[in-house]
């Protein structure tokens, strides 16, 4: 009977999905433009398409690879590669566009074995044709794919037009560029400037504060800080011994920006996730409401704490925000603060006063504080208080947000990305070329 229900869930999404799909006008306008392009690029190709294919044949004794993926409708077809290692191995892969196997943009294509480990309700990816680009490759490439893939491709395909794939090949393009290509290592721990920071994924941070603030977390007596990182803070971190040491004495230090991405990338190393406070903080209360571990939100103008914990307990009801205080209290009202932090009973403490200030007054406090896990999130509730509006969505996908907030805050901030950002670069790019001599 269990089975018999989960085929007919099944089903049934399965033809919700259907009715949900893109229409037939939209597909036909994809389906020209796919065509157009992948002519025009076979066409103008064929030179190298030809040397490429001899150095496979000599390299290999064959001309292409086939991978066997399935397509619309779960039909399955034969992904085309050049053999061998050499660059332009994917370039066969406009054959299988001309053919109607794959579009330029769309899901990825699945195995089969990857299909059949697909979520009920996720078949509405088989209603088009599978992409070459893919809204799921392209932000784990920003290392901002934080949301299931199956979620990403839903989204995508329910709003699918032509404008949106046109969107999709060039954002996957500019990514492509500043992440590089190729794989490189992504080792458990980074190190930058003597800074240790934890090389993760979004749901293992969120699920190891979530453990050491639990009642049962295994860590009894201690208390762990958690410090968020940009190009900034390192640069700041770089010449502020007491930061630094800070830093290299918090429980985690996670990964924040582009900067990071671009950082590994100069030393031949690959960022897991950018692990940012921001996106971070809408899966922490997530996993609060469902756990019953209640916050306190400590920092900001006067009311912004306040309205960044109304606006997250309306989007999760069964969150407990055990308090909230503004950052501009005295010297003479900070035992009374921390009083009330202490006396809430909250077993995560986020503190926004901004790097480096807010982890050094953590640490200055640490034996005085009692929530078990106290995070510094810099000016995380101007976002979610409405003060100020995040970048959209496909800024970040590109790693330009910092535009975005350039743009909105040039005065405060021009030192920081115009100068501060290139600096930190040129640091990495010295100490990589010192480690390599050594």
């Amino acid at each position: 009977m269990r089975l018999e229900r989960r085929f007919e869930a099944t089903i049934v999404a399965t033809q919700e999905d259907r009715m949900r799909g893109p229409s037939p006008p939209a597909l036909l306008r994809i389906r020209v433009f796919d065509l157009t392009l992948a002519l025009l690029l076979v066409l103008a190709l064929a030179p190298v398409w030809l040397a490429r294919a001899v150095l496979a044949l000599i390299q290999t004794g064959r001309i292409v690879d086939r991978a066997e993926r399935l397509g619309r409708d779960r039909r399955p077809f034969a992904r085309l590669t050049f053999a061998g290692a050499s660059p332009g191995r994917d370039w066969p892969v406009l054959f299988n566009i001309l053919r109607g196997d794959m579009a330029f943009a769309g899901p990825r294509p699945l195995t089969a074995a990857e299909a059949a480990e697909m979520p009920v309700g996720a078949e509405i990816r088989f209603s088009v044709r599978p992409g070459l680009f893919s809204p799921y490759r392209l932000q784990r490439r920003t290392g901002i794919a934080h949301d299931a893939e199956s979620e990403l491709d839903r989204r995508f395909v329910e709003r699918l037009s032509l404008r949106g794939s046109l969107g999709l090949v060039v954002r996957s393009g500019i990514a492509a560029l500043l992440g590089g290509g190729g794989e490189r290592p992504a080792p458990p721990v980074l190190d930058f400037f003597g800074v240790p920071i934890t090389n993760t994924t979004m749901d293992e941070a969120v699920d190891w504060i979530a453990v050491r603030a639990s009642a049962t977390a295994p860590f009894p007596g201690e208390k762990a800080l958690v410090a968020f990182v940009n190009p900034d803070c390192l640069n700041i971190a770089y010449r502020h011994a007491p930061y630094r040491t800070v830093l290299q004495r918090a429980a985690r230090v996670l990964p924040d920006g582009i900067g990071l991405h671009l950082g590994c990338r100069l030393r031949g190393l690959a960022l897991v996730a950018n692990v940012n406070g921001t996106d971070l903080f809408p899966r922490l209360c997530e996993r609060a409401a469902r756990d019953g571990l209640p916050l306190f939100l400590l920092g900001g103008r006067p009311g912004v704490a306040e309205l960044t914990a109304a606006n997250m307990r309306q989007r999760y009801p069964r969150l407990i925000v055990a308090g909230a205080q503004h950052g501009y209290f005295t010297p003479a009202e900070e035992a009374g603060v921390i009083a009330r932090i202490n006396a809430s009973g909250a077993r995560i403490l986020l503190v926004a006063f901004g790097a480096p200030r807010q982890e050094l007054w953590l640490a200055e406090r640490h034996d005085r504080l009692l929530p078990p896990v106290r995070l510094g999130v810099g000016g995380l509730f101007d976002f979610y208080s409405g003060r100020m509006p995040r970048a959209p969505l496909w800024l970040r996908e590109i790693g330009l947000e910092w535009v975005w907030r350039l743009a909105r805050e040039p005065g405060r901030l021009w030192r920081r990305y115009l100068l501060g950002n290139p600096l930190f670069l040129y640091r990495v790019w010295r100490e990589a070329r010192q480690e390599a001599k050594r």
